[in-house]
């Protein structure tokens, strides 16, 4: 999975229902915000314990390499620097709402202490959780500074009615000092017109201090997915073995499909058939009315087992589509559908044989949702080439409702189009329309 699909936008539940009152003003008050105002003020300490360590590290392996020691005291405190971004990681996942899947471990290639220092020194994650340790504490400087002065500057001035009487009680001063200077003069906020006014100088900077944490927030996360997490390398390895995983488990459910459909269909009535004119032979001497009666049933079940074994070769791949390419194949099954279908198909050229075939195969179990599910009065098939990918677009008038898993199958089709780097995408409102859009790469 890449690293975008690890960031989930992480609210309360309270947080993530339908408000009347606008983002904007709301955001001071959100539990996000706090969360986050509270992960930039442990940045600092932590970031500054980081930093320290780091150069140390870093230095006194340096100071170490004319000696055999410096090596294993750098791999040593990159592995502590790994250790310090798992922290860090799960950190951001209870503050931030960043879940960011751990990086590759280190895989030695031997045994020994020297396998293991080796594998660390060679390992990108090390490097970069070290870089992370030097690079943080500059900007949770920054972030805590000034975040913390604005955050605090705002509530306090907000809440200034309430505290206001501090001043004359206890401070012999009727208010927070503006101005003053050697001559004894001196402005105060103690009316209420200036009361009021510097609360709502506090709302405008509270609301402004709570975008800034906001993006302050940000900024971490990008710096904590980009060099904590798993490199883009590792990433799309991981998407290629699970993607791999899906096509293997698609080929053998297809086989098994297959052995199903000869087994139960065509090959039982071969086997009849190969029976009936058996005995036929037997009586083609003694009663020929009997044997040509068999012959001809055998003829019938000649007739029904090559039009199964025709079904059957259409399933696996249909002859149409080799010949004719996707505009006849889907019209086709759009013709067999059990509501009226309109097809558009505008294409350049044919894309590869492979992503035809699981175009094909995508519309037409889209088309037999409908007719099972959607009670549709009309449908459509729209394909298209848009910027090197394949756009498959169905839809359908229906009672709407559809989703990935709802058990129609979509599920399993986003599974097989995925395998491809393909993306599926469903609108289906309770109500309908329904619009499912596949994408393909073309690979023409």
């Amino acid at each position: 999975m890449a690293t975008d699909h690890h960031t989930a936008d992480w609210r309360d539940r309270r947080e993530s229902r339908p408000h009347l009152v606008p983002p904007v003003l709301r955001a001071p008050f959100e539990g996000r915000t706090w969360r986050e105002f509270g992960h930039l003020m442990l940045s600092l300490p932590i970031s500054i314990a980081l930093f320290v360590f780091a150069m140390v590290t870093v230095s006194l392996s340096a100071g170490l390499l004319v000696t055999f020691l410096g090596i294993p005291v750098l791999a040593a405190g990159l592995a502590a620097c790994r250790g310090f971004g798992a922290l860090e990681r799960a950190r951001a996942r209870a503050l931030l709402g960043l879940d960011v899947g751990s990086p590759e471990p280190v895989r030695p290639q031997g045994k020994g202490m020297m396998a293991w220092v080796g594998a660390v020194l060679k390992s990108g994650t090390s490097w970069r959780n070290l870089l992370y340790a030097l690079l943080h504490l500059p900007w949770a400087v920054t972030a805590f500074a000034v975040s913390l002065t604005f955050w605090v500057t705002g509530w306090s001035l907000l809440t200034y009615p309430l505290w206001q009487w501090v001043f004359p009680t206890y401070g012999s001063n009727p208010g927070i000092q503006v101005y003053g200077d050697s001559r004894g003069e001196a402005f105060y906020l103690d009316t209420p017109f200036e009361i009021a006014g510097a609360s709502a100088a506090g709302l405008a900077t509270v609301l402004v201090s709570a975008w800034l944490i906001r993006g302050f927030a940000q900024v971490d996360r990008l710096m904590v997915s980009g060099l904590l997490g798993p490199s883009r390398l590792a990433t799309r390895v991981v998407e290629l073995e699970s993607d791999r995983g899906v096509v293997v488990d698609t080929a053998a459910a297809d086989l098994r499909r297959i052995e199903r459909d000869l087994h139960d269909g065509a090959q039982a009535r071969l086997v009849a058939l190969a029976m009936d004119l058996g005995l036929a032979k037997e009586k083609l001497l003694e009663d020929p009315d009997a044997a040509a009666a068999m012959v001809d049933e055998a003829h019938g079940e000649v007739k029904l087992a090559l039009q199964e074994l025709r079904d059957l070769a259409r399933g696996i791949h249909p002859a149409v589509l080799t010949d004719r390419g996707l505009n006849a194949a889907l019209s086709s099954i759009a013709a067999r559908c059990a509501v009226p279908v309109t097809v558009e198909v505008d294409l350049p050229a044919r894309p590869a044989p492979a992503i035809e075939g699981i175009a094909y195969f995508t519309v037409s179990e889209l088309l037999q949702n409908i007719s099972k599910h959607a009670r549709a009065r009309r449908a459509s098939v729209d394909v298209w080439h848009s910027q090197g990918r394949l756009m498959l677009q169905v839809t359908d008038d229906g009672q709407g409702g559809a989703d990935l898993t709802s058990g129609t199958g979509l599920g399993g089709l986003a599974e097989r189009l995925g395998a491809v780097d393909g993306v599926l995408a469903v609108d289906s409102p309770v109500g309908g329309p329904t619009t499912v859009t596949a994408e393909l790469p073309w690979r023409g």
